[in-house]
């Protein structure tokens, strides 16, 4: 996963950046929330944040809040690294846009369960997203089925409304007309009616 570094001490960055790569992710570093700011807007495809909540330039909190407001192409899962655990605070860090957070100094088991419940996470909001994308393509194509058609009344023919007065007007078939937009698959029998007066004897 891409994952992107915010924080101000020279020594947290240089070990949390180490052990981010020793686990196979992508690493982009930022010295603070300004920076780091800057660096998802060049960067989408990163899908979470690590950030310390005390920065100069922005806070981490700031910076949370930066990337709830702003629409991106999928979620951005954010980790707040902090040193202020109480009740209160961690509210705060939550309300501003957080997802999880990791106390200072972080236990390395702790920080790469909650990375990999990002990771989750994130993996659900793509598939979710996909799944999205389907439904409004399904939708489109029964749309395409709405409003009035203009239907002979002998041959039931449908004429195409292209909108475009210039050229001649199209007339298809209505098992045509219906099959270019939609999934429906046509299969041909006898209603009891047409079968009495065209197959009846006598």
């Amino acid at each position: 996963m891409d994952i992107l570094i915010a924080e101000d001490d020279a020594i947290s960055r240089s070990l949390l950046e180490k052990i981010l790569k020793n686990w196979g992710h992508i690493v982009y570093v930022a010295t603070d929330g300004q920076e780091a700011w800057a660096l998802l807007q060049q960067h989408p495809e990163v899908k979470m944040v690590i950030t310390d909540w005390m920065m100069p330039n922005m806070s981490g909190l700031e910076l949370c809040g930066n990337i709830r407001r702003t629409s991106r192409d999928g979620y951005v899962y954010v980790i707040l690294l902090t040193a202020l655990a109480r009740k209160e605070e961690l509210v705060q860090g939550f309300e501003a846009g957080a997802d999880d957070y990791v106390t200072k100094p972080f236990d390395r088991p702790e920080l790469s369960m909650r990375i990999k419940v990002g990771e989750r996470i994130v993996a659900l909001e793509r598939e979710l997203a996909a799944r999205v994308e389907e439904l409004e393509e399904s939708l489109t194509h029964i749309k395409k089925l709405e409003g009035l058609l203009p239907i002979c009344s002998h041959c039931k023919k449908i004429r195409e409304t292209n909108g475009d007065a210039g050229k001649p007007q199209q007339w298809r078939g209505l098992e045509e007309y219906i099959s270019q937009r939609s999934d429906a698959q046509f299969t041909h029998s006898i209603c009891p009616k047409c079968l009495e007066k065209y197959y009846s004897k006598g």
